[in-house]
């Protein structure tokens, strides 16, 4: 996925200011996988054996988490998709009709996240939910 399609996608992009943060699935993790995307975003890797490590357990505090698996995948298994290149255009389409707002939107919750866990130190966040 990522040398057949993910890497030759951005090559259409100017990912110089591009950072990558991925979640710590041993797939996502192997080292012929990091290596590959360091070579690709240099220090702007998050990921566990990155440059930037990943939070360990920390699916309150980040978007791909809480926004990307709720919101964005209930979107594109809405009509239960049968074969790859269905999956694939719904989430083309999905990704491709997030509005800046939106984005807007789940960068303030993430942040309001942050402070929370801030004056709980670090204590368990069960109130706090994704507000649209």
């Amino acid at each position: 996925m990522i040398t057949n399609f993910f890497i030759p996608e951005l090559n259409n992009h100017d990912v110089q200011e591009l950072w990558f943060q991925q979640d710590g699935a041993t797939c996502h993790t192997a080292r012929a996988t990091i290596d590959l995307l360091k070579d690709t975003f240099g220090d702007r890797l998050i990921s566990r054996f990155g440059p930037v490590n990943w939070p360990p357990r920390s699916c309150d505090l980040t978007p791909l988490d809480y926004f990307r698996c709720g919101y964005v995948k209930s979107l594109v298994y809405a009509d239960k998709p049968q074969t790859l290149d269905h999956l694939e255009d719904n989430i083309r389409r999905v990704i491709a009709d997030i509005l800046p707002q939106l984005l807007e939107k789940v960068i303030e919750n993430w942040t309001s996240r942050l402070d929370y866990i801030r004056a709980s130190r670090g204590s368990p966040m069960p109130e706090i939910i994704f507000k649209m």
